[in-house]
């Protein structure tokens, strides 16, 4: 469960500003001000900086007054706002969970201000969804120097399009990378929003986090995190200990049978239930590669079992057949901070079915344990269920 605080901060003209800070689960972070779009226009923001916090940020969430707000369309150009912003800024250091170094994540006319926070150099790192409305003068934009990321639609980057100008202005300035997302509205990120679009948000925010964690850290063992994940599975098969690796809201996905559960009681019910106890004793995973990113893990793996219990999650509803079964595996891991957040599981079920012998593989191109076999040693051959590779043999190179 992400902490909170909330706190008061002086603005330069003497005025007061309300702010939230969520707090990390290891107490302290990178200062992370999140600026949403418009004073009282909160709603999803909230749950965004509790994402924050668990990927390690402190993160300050302003309660933006009425009187800061004259309008939605002026917002991220008002210059009483962007001093605002400063004492949000300053603020956010003094504050004993802000170790490091700070950047700022806006949305909308947020956005805005996060962008010319960054041409100031008021923070290390920015990063702006769909920032609107632009200022007139988009001068200072080019004197960017600071790293920075743009999420925009298809429509808001084409060459007509409202941000148009701020391409043209940041032509050239090698430290801002800029993506557009296909298909989806300007509110493309906010969970519950009518424009919401899962797959778009969900990229938008690990390129998010891959900028941020480049810069500011902080800084995980994703590799040693996933071990000891698997040795609470498959080693000690402790759930308590299972749950306690993933995030308090977690989910999980094995492709092929559509098994796992969203959320921490669910997941939980599966692990206790289905999960555990429903995988064989003599179960082993044997790496073939690992590929570590800065918000996700890639596992190449042969899983190798005896299929001497009915497996709930793999093999649902089919009785126990005592054959032994080896088949390649990926995992694709997504953590927040140092928990993990999801896995989609992946594995060739027509394979596992071959060899527990409830699918002949006779006239169709699926294999058994070859495809583990195959994996570990490149020597064995290639093609071997492509009736036509033999007439090619004779054919010029």
């Amino acid at each position: 469960m992400t902490r909170e605080r909330t706190l008061t901060l002086a603005a330069n003209d003497g005025s007061r500003i309300a702010a939230t800070l969520y707090l990390p689960s290891a107490g302290k972070g990178p200062g992370l001000l999140l600026c949403p779009n418009a004073a009282g226009d909160d709603d999803g923001f909230r749950s965004t900086a509790a994402v924050f916090a668990e990927e390690g940020y402190t993160v300050m969430v302003p309660d933006w007054p009425a009187s800061a707000q004259p309008s939605a369309t002026v917002l991220g150009c008002d210059e009483a706002g962007l001093e605002a912003v400063a004492a949000l800024l300053a603020g956010l250091r003094r504050q004993p969970e802000a170790s490091g170094r700070t950047g700022m994540l806006g949305f909308g006319s947020g956005g805005v201000f996060a962008l010319r926070a960054a041409a100031r150099c008021w923070v290390d790192c920015a990063v702006a969804y769909c920032p609107a409305p632009l200022p007139p003068d988009l001068a200072e934009f080019a004197r960017l120097r600071v790293p920075v990321l743009v999420h925009g639609t298809d429509r808001q980057l084409a060459r007509d399009g409202s941000l148009a100008p701020l391409l043209s202005a940041l032509d050239g300035n090698r430290t801002v990378e800029v993506h557009a997302y296909p298909g989806v509205g300007p509110d493309f990120f906010r969970r519950g929003a009518t424009g919401y679009d899962a797959a778009s948000a969900l990229i938008a925010h690990q390129r998010s986090v891959v900028l941020l964690r480049r810069i500011m850290g902080p800084y995980y063992d994703f590799s040693a995190l996933w071990d000891r994940h698997c040795a609470c599975e498959f080693t000690t098969r402790d759930v308590e200990a299972t749950m306690a690796t993933m995030v308090a809201d977690p989910y999980v996905n094995h492709i092929p049978t559509m098994t796992g559960g969203v959320g921490h009681d669910q997941l939980k019910r599966f692990y206790k239930y289905h999960f555990i106890p429903k995988t064989p004793a003599d179960t082993r995973l044997i790496p073939i590669s690992r590929t570590v990113g800065e918000t996700s893990l890639v596992d190449e793996l042969l899983f190798c079992f005896t299929h001497d219990i009915e497996i709930d999650w793999m093999l649902p509803g089919i009785p126990p057949t005592g054959r032994y079964v080896e088949i390649p595996l990926v995992a694709i891991v997504r953590f927040r901070g140092d928990k993990l957040y999801n896995e989609h599981i992946y594995w060739d079920q027509a394979s596992v079915l071959v060899q527990i012998g409830r699918l002949d593989p006779r006239g169709l191109p699926v294999s058994g344990a070859e495809t583990a076999r195959k994996l570990v040693d490149e020597s064995l051959p290639s093609n071997t269920l492509m009736a036509a590779w033999s007439e090619s043999e004779s054919g010029p190179l």
